[in-house]
């Protein structure tokens, strides 16, 4: 078989499980795929590779590499390496990415430009695939074009091996049609086909099932609407194209512990993790705005976690205990909860490099592996639905499920799963006759992953504290009964500081009504860019709306710290531009905001109330931050250019174009510097 390297760069595991689909649909095709994590070194040398190379890149955070990639984007951005360094290589690579984040697939792009820099030419376009309106959009055709590209790689180096005969074959060969040409054009035709719209066949293919259900397709027609578990003509009798089945790999038994003693501790990526009780939790928010909004303060005296303003950490948090309960009553597993759960790799599995996952700790129980290690929220990706089929039932449910895996069925599959943020409990709801063995969960779930949050205070301000603030996110799931649902961490959280929780008056409860304080799990997360400046004479603009706020809280708090530390200092102008929804609800930080500025170290305050109505003959108000920016843009502009300021934004959507917007692209381009920190506290 003609074979390539194939090489991931993961840091939630999807870019792992696309590597491993191109790896196994790469048989059917007459390739091995050699593969490999990036960081495996040791077990592949681009150096001396002579095989096409296939990346796929995850990018994580604002833009950062996966930790698995830092290590050989380190030794490639060596500066000593000569510009032919990889001249011989040939490659392709697919990235991954959230359009909602500042620097797009910039994992992906880094690599890439890095290869192109020194020598490394492309036998296949680059894909970015977009993670706010589904990967598989870009993922599935970037896959199937794929097979072509190689194809017509592996033709022409034949091709060029073949060109090295000597004059006389080569004259022979002119007077001939070379089958390696012949090929080569069908292999370039496929290529282009796969870029082409199918919309012919799709329609013929409805034509035929039209001819063969005409009697039925009266009754089809219905005046109905599509949901997740119905569909409408044409896609209800089309011919479906379907994923490949992928193969099953674990086989689990559920033991009896018989007292033994079990795993009680996630397996994290992340080291250390620090057990630090919640000292105090404060409701920001009146309790008639839009969203609640609460602080949490961890008391970290007596551990050695230290951060600094603009850093961010992890929180490790467990699946809603209700979702996990629901769970277990649908796979019939309620009575066996507490067992241990074994894992083997299955011995006649076709699964190539099939391996136990690493999140799954050895001698758990099955509620704590639900509750703690797998992403139960997750929205099933194609292959897991495709997975579902085979143990499903009733022929509609299962064709429904078909349809929704299939690539016909991409806009109901975006609609009714995607969009609508179905998971694994949806589906076993809406599709009562589907019974999956718990080896085929552990196979596709992911893993649960920690939840990062903005440090929202100043080590020098608290010492010995470390606050952070979100929104308690509440959302109406409406895929098989219409309920209201609650951010996986922001909903434990909520639940886990209410005999704690303060109203927004600061005040500490009572000696006698002081509630024993919970524990939680964190670990650092610091970043290396969303700091103040070094020298603090630089002037720093901070755009931070709603809970955006809480890293520029850690820098006023610092700054306070350092005015009265050095008071003959030159420090720089701070201005901030914030944004809510109503000044009377959800103005968050208020009164420190009104210290700060009174004290001096907040030299420039704008604030925006998106839903208040002006008062009186006043200027109507900036109605959001980005109106704000721009009426005050010359100050702006002379910070940025003039005085060589920096600009820090922090938000849900974060995103530099709201600056650049506003008429400051020469800014952004000729002085200054913009930050962003893309931290969702909010999940």
């Amino acid at each position: 078989m003609r074979r390539f390297l194939l090489l991931y760069a993961t840091e939630r595991g999807q870019a792992k499980a696309i590597a491993e689909e191109i790896s196994e649909k790469a048989v059917a095709y007459g390739f091995s795929a050699d593969l490999h994590c990036i960081s495996e070194s040791h077990k592949y040398d681009l150096k001396t590779e002579t095989a096409p190379l296939v990346v796929v890149v995850s990018t994580t955070g604002n833009g950062d590499l996966p930790d698995t990639a830092r290590k050989f984007v380190k030794a490639i951005q060596d500066k000593t390496l000569p510009s032919d360094f990889f001249a011989h290589l040939w490659y392709g690579l697919l990235g991954l990415g959230d359009s909602e984040y500042t620097y797009f697939c910039n994992g992906g792009k880094i690599i890439d430009k890095r290869l192109q820099e020194l020598g490394a030419q492309r036998f296949y376009d680059t894909g970015h695939a977009d993670d706010c309106v589904g990967l598989e959009l870009v993922v599935e055709p970037w896959i199937n074009g794929l097979w072509a590209a190689l194809a017509k790689h592996f033709l022409l180096s034949r091709g060029k091996e073949e060109m090295n005969g000597t004059l006389t074959m080569a004259s022979d060969a002119s007077r001939r049609t070379d089958p390696v040409t012949q090929e080569l054009l069908h292999i370039e035709s496929q290529v282009g086909l796969l870029s082409l719209d199918d919309s012919r066949r799709k329609d013929a293919e409805v034509l035929e099932q039209n001819a063969v259900n005409r009697g039925q397709s009266k009754t089809l027609t219905a005046d109905f609407e599509p949901s997740l578990t119905r569909s409408i003509p044409p896609l209800s009798q089309a011919s479906l194209s379907i994923p490949a089945l992928p193969p099953e790999y674990l086989q689990v038994h559920l033991e009896e512990s018989f007292g033994q003693e079990q795993s009680q501790a996630p397996v994290t990526s992340v080291d250390p993790i620090f057990h630090v009780p919640i000292s105090k939790a404060v409701q920001l928010t009146m309790n008639d705005a839009i969203k609640t909004t609460l602080l949490i303060e961890l008391d970290i005296s007596k551990t050695d976690f230290s951060y600094q303003p603009g850093d961010a950490f992890n929180v490790i948090c467990p699946n809603s205990d209700s979702e996990v309960q629901h769970l277990l009553q649908r796979l019939q597993l309620t009575d066996r909860r507490e067992h241990c759960v074994v894992l083997n790799i299955k011995a006649d599995t076709k699964k190539k490099g099939a391996a136990l996952p690493q999140h799954i700790p050895e001698k758990c129980s099955l509620q704590f592996l639900l509750t703690w290690c797998l992403e139960i929220r997750a929205v099933p990706k194609k292959a897991f639905l495709r997975a579902l089929v085979d143990h499903t039932g009733d022929g509609a449910e299962k064709r429904r499920l078909q349809e929704l895996c299939s690539r016909q069925g991409a806009a109901d599959y975006s609609r009714f799963v995607r969009d609508s943020r179905a998971c694994l409990l949806d589906l076993l709801l809406a599709f009562p006759s589907c019974r999956p063995p718990l080896g085929l969960l552990l196979e596709h779930l992911p893993k649960l992953q920690p939840r990062p949050y903005s440090c929202a205070s100043s080590s020098l301000f608290h010492p010995g504290k470390l606050h952070f603030i979100f929104n308690i996110v509440e959302f109406w799931s409406d895929t098989t009964v219409v309920a209201l649902r609650k951010g996986v961490c922001t909903g434990w959280l909520a639940t886990l500081v209410e005999s704690v929780l303060q109203p927004n008056t600061h005040a500490s409860r009572a000696d006698g009504e002081k509630a024993l304080a919970p524990e939680i799990s964190i670990s650092p997360r610091a970043t290396n860019f969303f700091h103040l400046p070094n020298d603090p004479s630089v002037p720093i603009i901070m755009v931070g709306p709603g809970t955006g706020i809480a890293p520029f809280i850690g820098f006023l708090q610092h700054r306070e710290k350092l005015q009265e530390h050095h008071p003959d200092g030159h420090f720089g102008a701070m201005w901030l531009f914030f944004g809510c929804r109503h000044k009377d609800r959800d103005y968050l930080f208020r009164e420190e905001l009104r210290h700060f500025l009174k004290c001096g170290i907040l030299t420039h305050l704008k604030v925006s109330f998106s839903r208040d109505a002006p008062v009186g003959e006043e200027e109507a108000p900036a109605k959001y931050v980005q109106d704000s920016i721009q009426r005050h843009s010359k100050q702006v502009a002379r910070v940025l250019l003039q005085e060589n300021g920096h600009v820090y934004v922090c938000g849900g959507q974060c995103c530099q174009c709201q600056i650049q917007a506003e008429g400051l692209d020469a800014a952004l381009n000729n002085g200054g510097e913009v930050r962003c920190a893309n931290i969702c506290t909010n999940i």
